[in-house]
């Protein structure tokens, strides 16, 4: 996979830029010869970052902007950070990248995660870290590993229960990779893969299940926390002796928020049980900490 341009000149960028240039002082955990990693980054507590079409669309955005970055005089520069692949799942988010040079990607990620963390912050006024510590990295050195995270990423949310098709899910990458769909905000290296692979033979990998004893980078099992509405209603009423969910709201303060916690470690989901329960997720948070 060719790189193309040449290192810009990093005094001229555009602030967002500068901060990344400006941080580069810790380096990635392991190294990648092919300069190309394997990137998650998750909610703290596995709590959902992503509550709307909104958030969705900024985080792509702020993904957007690294891929296709401008001065401060609003003329395009090399890119920052090369995208291959990506999902935003409702609490996590998997990308497949490579740095570019004079860019590290601990430093992009960095400016990714912060960014977005600001935004959700002062929108949903929540208080304290929106991600789970550092975000996790794995090295891809060869082109058949390569392949088998490009089936991963974009089947994480056929796996979480998300959707039951890969086409189905609209914040993954391959509705770019896909010529028959529409991508909200294009930013992948579809060519570099499409140089190596045709269309139909990745469409036919990617739609192929990868086998469970596949061992790849994850958090702990963070799609066998994911339940339906309707299962939660069920948990609720089976295990609290309620006619119907809405009966929560009216409980005793203590009492409600006994439920609530005995909830969040059911299913982990701040804005699920907000929409299940009828209970604000301002509440839910609170006793989520």
């Amino acid at each position: 996979m060719s790189q193309k341009g040449s290192d810009p000149n990093w005094l001229q960028l555009a602030p967002f830029a500068q901060f990344i240039y400006k941080t580069m002082t810790r380096k990635i955990r392991s190294a990648s010869d092919s300069g190309i990693y394997h990137v998650i980054l998750r909610g703290v507590n596995r709590q959902d970052i992503f509550e709307n079409e909104k958030d969705f669309l900024k985080f792509l955005s702020l993904m957007e902007r690294l891929t296709s970055p401008v001065d401060e005089t609003g003329r395009q520069i090399p890119p920052l950070l090369v995208i291959f692949a990506y999902c935003l799942m409702p609490n996590h988010v998997h990308l497949l990248v490579r740095e570019r040079p004079g860019s590290l990607i601990s430093d992009a990620i960095k400016w990714i995660s912060g960014t977005y963390a600001g935004y959700f912050n002062l929108k949903y006024e929540h208080v304290g870290h929106l991600f789970q510590d550092r975000f996790r990295s794995e090295v891809v050195n060869d082109w058949e590993y390569f392949l088998t995270l490009m089936r991963y990423i974009h089947q994480n949310p056929v796996a979480g229960g998300l959707v039951n098709d890969v086409r189905h899910y609209r914040w993954s990458s391959w509705r770019e990779y896909d010529p028959k769909m529409v991508c909200d905000i294009p930013m992948c290296a579809t060519k570099s893969v499409f140089a190596k692979i045709s269309f139909d033979a990745l469409e036919e990998l990617v739609n192929t299940p990868l086998p469970k004893t596949q061992r790849i980078m994850d958090f702990d099992s963070d799609t066998g926390h994911r339940v339906s509405d309707d299962r939660l209603r069920e948990y609720i009423k089976a295990e609290f002796g309620m006619a119907e969910v809405s009966e929560v709201q009216h409980l005793e303060k203590t009492k409600r928020n006994e439920i609530i916690k005995r909830l969040l470690e059911f299913c982990r989901n701040v804005l699920q049980i907000s929409r299940v329960t009828g209970i604000s997720r301002g509440v839910i948070r609170r006793l989520d900490k």
